[in-house]
């Protein structure tokens, strides 16, 4: 290993007691919910869909549409051989994916705020439009403690 690039280092001089000095979850403090957050996997999908820039493009766009999120800006990169990145900015939060052709994977990241957006129909989108013969979707509920939100200030 270079022996100027110690960051890079497995252990970069982290020890038991630095991980004693972290904060304490604030799973106990009363909270109000600002967002969701849904994980998609997306298994055994069409490879020549996961592999095109156009038509990722446009399911994006279409999802954020579907789910009520306004787009702000969206980019995507295709790498060589294969697969795809895109990310769409929206005014809610953001819409990704990155796909694996070679192996028929598409993983999705839909986080919108706000109670006008529905982040599981975005999913909804992806699944059916990558024609998805298996996937997993997780949702989280993105929280803030109330001793933060305005209405408490």
């Amino acid at each position: 290993m270079d022996p100027l690039l110690p960051f890079l280092h497995p252990n970069p001089g982290w020890n038991s007691t630095d991980l004693q000095k972290l904060p304490k979850p604030i799973s106990s403090i009363p909270s109000g919910m600002i967002g969701k957050h849904c994980i998609l996997e997306l298994y055994d999908c069409n490879k020549n869909k996961l592999n095109d820039e156009s038509f990722v493009r446009t399911t994006i766009t279409l999802s954020a549409k579907i789910s009520g999120a306004n787009l702000i800006n969206l980019i995507t990169h295709s790498f060589n051989p294969q697969g795809i990145t895109a990310l769409a900015l929206l005014a809610e939060s953001h819409i990704s994916i990155h796909t694996w052709p070679e192996i028929g994977y598409g993983a999705v990241d839909v986080f919108t705020c706000g109670e006008q957006t529905m982040p599981e129909r975005a999913c909804d989108v992806f699944i059916k439009e990558f024609s998805a013969k298996k996937f997993s979707l997780k949702t989280l509920q993105r929280d803030t403690p109330n001793f933060l939100s305005k209405s408490e200030q």
